[in-house]
This record gives structure tokens, C-alpha cells and sequence, in this order.
């Protein structure tokens, strides 16, 4: 147990599996109360129920602004104005610019895109006043483009250019609110599960501690990297990218 977010209070979506639960046990170990958000409610409220009272799960669609309203909406009435959002609620569709349709871009963006345009605007107006940090997980996609995955990237492109505007805004306007994306290349999740095999495989079989050349890692990895940003001890960094793909983006993501 530790102090790095005490008394600070977290929304995190997609907080049932992979990163977004790891970032949630994160954070309520380190002294924060957090609103888990999700569309898996039994997997949701089984975290929540993990961290016990410093916890609250609420079934949210990312890409509904009612949903949005209603999470703020939970979180003030539970624990009060939240300090941090972390928009990391997300889906990858295979598809290239040649064999993608209309319909999967136009759901991948709406999910991936929209769903963090609409998170981050209830953080701004919510946090004004007090000040706070918003982490985007975006993806190495946005910084060097996947062939194979097209509206994902593009997606992903779209979080990183609004994070920055969201930085400039805020510090335009005297708000105490900073915003930074993660770029992380392959993370061994429930949802890349279907391209890259299971995180319980990959932790024996691939991932950096096993072979050095590995783009693969696990979810606590990113987890450290989102408790910092979320924490005061990042307090001077807003508007930054961070990778987290072991130097695979100097090598090419393809």
C-alpha cells in the first residue's frame, strides 16, 4: 500500500479486464477512490467488489454523452469531483485501407474517438475548478501508422492530436488540468487476445522478461506509467506522448 494518489478520486473506463483493471488495483493501492466504468458489469463489479469500499462500478458506454453524464454524475455523488480520468476503453478491428468497410471505421471511431472526445469534455468542465490529469491511452498506431489496422490507427491518431489540444486549452484558460497520451505497441490483453494469444501465455512465452526483442508487454507495465501520469509527481508534464513499445518505433512498427 502506498500514498502516490491519496485523497485524489479516478474515473477509469474500460476497467473490468487488461489495463484498465490493472491501472484500477493500482490505484486504489495507492490511496485513490475509483469509479471502474465498463460494459461487462458481472467482470466490473467483481474488480469493484476486489477493492472494496474505495470502489464504485458503473455500466458505461464510452460513446454515449448521457453515459458520460451519468458516470460524473455517480462519481460526485460517491466519492466527489473526480482528479483524474483515464480513458482506456477501446476496440481493435482488423481491416486495411483496401479491405476495411464504412461501417467498422465508422464503429472504431465512434468507440475510440468519439467515446474519448466526450470522457475528456466532461473531465474539463467537471475539473475546472480544481484541477486535474487526464491519461489517453493512444497507441504507437497514432506516431507510425499499422498497415493492417486502419481505423485504429486512425482512431488512435485522432486521441493523440485532440490530447494536445486539450493541453493547450486548459493551460490557455489557467486550468489546473493536464493531458498526456500512452503509446504502448502490444499489450497482452483480453483484447488482443484473438491476434497475439493470452497474457497468462505470453508472460512465460514472449513478452520482454523472456526475450529481449519482444514488442509484447503486460498490462501492469502501462499501469506504472499511467499511476505516474495521474500523480503529482508528473505535475509539470502536459500535452506529452510517452511510448512504451521497447524502442520498437525506432525500428518500425510494421
Amino acid at each position: 500500500m502506498g500514498d502516490r494518489l491519496k485523497g485524489k478520486i479516478a474515473v477509469i473506463t474500460g476497467a473490468a479486464s487488461g489495463v484498465g483493471k490493472c491501472d484500477a488495483l493500482l490505484f486504489a493501492a495507492e490511496g485513490a477512490r475509483v469509479v471502474l466504468t465498463d460494459l461487462n458489469e458481472e467482470a466490473g463489479r467483481a474488480v469493484a467488489a476486489q477493492i472494496g469500499d474505495a470502489a464504485l462500478f458503473v455500466r458505461h458506454d464510452i460513446a454515449s454523452e448521457s453515459g458520460w453524464n451519468d458516470v460524473f454524475g455517480a462519481a460526485q455523488k460517491q466519492f466527489g469531483t473526480p482528479d483524474v480520468l483515464v480513458n482506456n476503453a477501446a476496440i481493435l478491428q482488423l481491416g486495411s485501407i483496401e479491405d476495411a468497410t464504412l461501417e467498422q471505421w465508422q464503429r472504431v471511431l465512434r468507440i475510440n474517438a468519439d467515446g474519448y472526445f466526450l470522457g475528456c469534455q466532461a473531465a474539463v468542465r467537471a475539473m475546472k475548478e480544481k484541477g486535474g490529469s487526464i491519461v489517453n491511452m493512444s497507441s504507437v498506431a497514432a506516431l507510425g501508422g499499422l498497415g493492417a489496422f486502419c481505423a485504429y490507427s486512425a482512431s488512435k491518431g485522432a486521441v493523440t492530436a485532440m490530447t494536445r489540444s486539450i493541453a493547450a486549452h486548459c493551460k490557455q484558460q489557467g486550468y489546473k488540468i493536464r493531458a498526456n497520451t500512452i503509446h504502448p505497441d502490444g499489450i497482452l490483453t483480453p483484447m488482443t487476445e484473438p491476434f497475439f494469444g493470452s497474457a497468462e501465455a505470453g508472460r512465460t512465452q514472449i513478452t520482454e522478461s523472456v526475450d529481449p526483442r519482444s514488442r509484447m508487454c503486460l498490462p501492469e507495465d502501462i499501469a506504472q506509467l499511467v499511476l505516474f501520469l495521474a500523480s503529482d509527481e508528473s505535475r509539470f508534464i502536459n500535452g506529452s506522448e510517452y511510448r512504451i513499445d521497447n524502442a520498437q518505433m525506432i525500428m518500425g512498427v510494421a
